[in-house]
């Protein structure tokens, strides 16, 4: 290791600055949000069973809920924007806006050069849970998705099981095209109640076990026309591995609300950025 210099400890001290600061956004209404969701009927339930993936549409204004059912199980979610596939949630954006880990009040944001609001939290069962000891939390924006290339890197193994694999095998179903052509379209995740964060000493990314349990779930209000993609792990509750079939796993559920008329009143769904895309050109 390189000698530390005579101010190392100096440097080491110098106070951390927010990239983002996220008081300027636009905070969600979520008493208008919450009311509209008290009026709100079950239109559509799909399950996600074990090792594979569903899909659901969610009409901008309505709601989805992701339920645990039968066990503890942990979740990948993919959004787009129904109508252009092109618009797709944005992981990286929302850490840095929200931090590494979501909860009610907080926002699922799309990629570039949209960059707007897909979904916010307007429930979670498991807001309770908080930072552990270890540094842990629920429902990350830190963890890509189990996926076979990764298997194949570390293990050696061929799993077509795995998170990646079951987003895309659900998409290419649902959109009607080769898994080959529907698999550049799946992206990075929200964690739905995994537990997990990074280690002290090497700064590693861990999970452990989630604290879900049957009844817990999380509910989203969608800003846009949603189309939505739901993997059940093969890590069941990620208590000690994520890509096998030897972890017990349980299905999730999804259920599309929909909201009283009139309910959400004057609400619109947001425009894209308005940056003008000139690029100093």
């Amino acid at each position: 290791m390189t000698v530390p210099p005579k101010d190392a400890d100096a440097r080491r001290a110098i106070a951390p600055v927010i990239v983002y600061p996220n008081d300027s956004l636009a905070a969600p209404d979520l008493a208008l949000y919450t009311a509209a969701l008290a009026t709100a009927e079950r239109v559509h339930r799909v399950m996600a069973p074990p090792r594979d993936a569903c899909t659901f549409h969610v009409p901008a204004g309505s709601f989805f809920r992701i339920t645990s059912v039968e066990g503890p199980q942990v979740g990948d979610l993919n959004l787009w924007n129904a109508q252009d596939l092109n618009e797709r949630f944005f992981s990286g954006k929302t850490r840095a806006l929200h931090g590494t880990h979501l909860t009610k009040g907080e926002r699922m944001w799309s990629s570039l050069p949209y960059l707007r609001p897909m979904a916010t939290i307007v429930e979670d069962s498991l807001d309770w849970y908080g930072v552990d000891a270890f540094g842990g939390s629920v429902h990350d924006v830190i963890g890509t998705r189990c996926d076979p290339y990764t298997g194949k890197l570390l293990q050696g193994t061929q799993y077509h099981h795995c998170c990646h694999s079951n987003l895309t095998r659900a998409l290419a179903r649902h959109l009607g095209v080769s898994v080959q052509a529907a698999e550049p379209h799946v992206h990075d995740v929200l964690n739905v109640f995994m537990c997990t964060g990074f280690t002290r000493d090497t700064g590693q990314y861990f999970m452990k076990a989630s604290p879900v349990r049957p009844g817990d779930h999380l509910t989203f209000f969608a800003e846009i026309d949603l189309l939505g993609a739901l993997s059940a792990c093969p890590g069941g509750d990620c208590s000690s591995e994520h890509s096998s079939d030897v972890a017990v796993c349980y299905p999730l559920q999804v259920d599309v609300l929909t909201p009283a008329e009139g309910s959400l009143g004057a609400w619109q769904s947001p425009e894209p950025n308005g940056y003008d895309r000139s690029h100093g050109v």
